[in-house]
């Protein structure tokens, strides 16, 4: 091959990279998206509608509240921005509908609402019912401690062996599961979450097992009140919840949602992530894929 040959062979694959990376800012017209999905599919009826309806709750930080200005926010209200914002380049194109945590499934197979992301664990008992996205975060049980007890760090609690004190909300596994990571301690069981939280701070006990975002979110919101042991476990996938059927939505879902995570368009994922959990989000790197 000559210089000449050589040189049109290079130009020919540096155009041919530059497409695929330009391609990606390109804009899709909607109309035409629309006709490419299936005629039942919801992705064509919400592209037709033009917004999105989105299931969800209003009273669980930091996944789904109201801020002091008394707009919806939380990471589930991101991630149906994230979807608005993939399918009409507008993150405001979205409803969202409140609904009881029981009415996460029913709503999504009965139609009156196009999906639910409402901080809702991955089962394979639940995936008989619907589709879930991929995951968008993985829960976990953590350890929520006082900035100024003695013993407020993962490691000072199991050596406090069967004096160290942990509350939980009760259910039929809690003192199993504590006893996975703290074997000797005593498990204070309570009815509710606020009053696991109310054993914390009188003292009763020595660390509340809670939700690992609950622990990011108060540690990161309340560090003179609250303070994050530095244990995690019991690994819980969280996904949003979609008709089954309709795997052009599924895909599409899916392709908005990994894009936002671990792709070019991260901004909404990385600032809710930072926000509502204290957190940057690792670092992505070009290459090999981690996703």
């Amino acid at each position: 091959m000559n210089d000449t040959s050589k040189r049109r062979e290079f130009l020919k694959l540096a155009g041919l990279a530059t497409a695929g990376v330009m391609g990606a800012a390109a804009t899709v017209d909607v109309q035409k998206a629309a006709a490419q999905a299936a005629p039942d599919s919801l992705l064509r009826t919400v592209l037709d509608r033009g917004k999105l309806i989105v299931g969800t709750g209003s009273t669980n930080a930091p996944w789904h509240f109201e801020n002091d200005a008394g707009e919806l926010v939380g990471m589930d209200i991101t991630m149906g921005r994230i979807l608005a914002k993939g399918l009409f380049d507008d993150p405001t194109m979205v409803d969202f509908v409140m609904q009881d945590p029981a009415q996460r499934i029913p709503n999504v197979t009965t139609n009156k609402v196009d999906i639910s992301i409402q901080f809702m664990t991955m089962t394979a008992q639940r995936s008989q019912l619907i589709n879930f996205s991929r995951p968008y975060y993985v829960e976990g049980i953590a350890l929520l401690t006082l900035p100024t007890a003695e013993n407020k760090t993962f490691d000072k609690l199991l050596a406090g062996g069967s004096a160290t004190r942990i509350s939980i909300l009760q259910n039929v596994d809690a003192e199993a599961n504590v006893h996975i990571v703290l074997p000797e301690s005593q498990v204070m069981q309570i009815d509710t979450q606020a009053n696991v939280l109310q054993a914390l701070e009188s003292k009763r006990v020595d660390a509340a097992a809670v939700d690992l975002s609950t622990v990011r979110w108060l540690a990161s919101r309340n560090p003179d009140r609250y303070f994050d042991a530095g244990k995690s476990w019991f690994s819980m996938l969280y996904g949003a919840a979609l008709r089954q059927g309709d795997l052009d939505w599924l895909t599409f879902v899916n392709a908005s949602f990994a894009t936002a995570m671990f792709g070019h368009e991260t901004a909404l994922y990385d600032a809710a992530f930072k926000d509502y959990f204290g957190l940057e989000p690792p670092a992505r790197h070009p290459g090999f894929p981690v996703i």
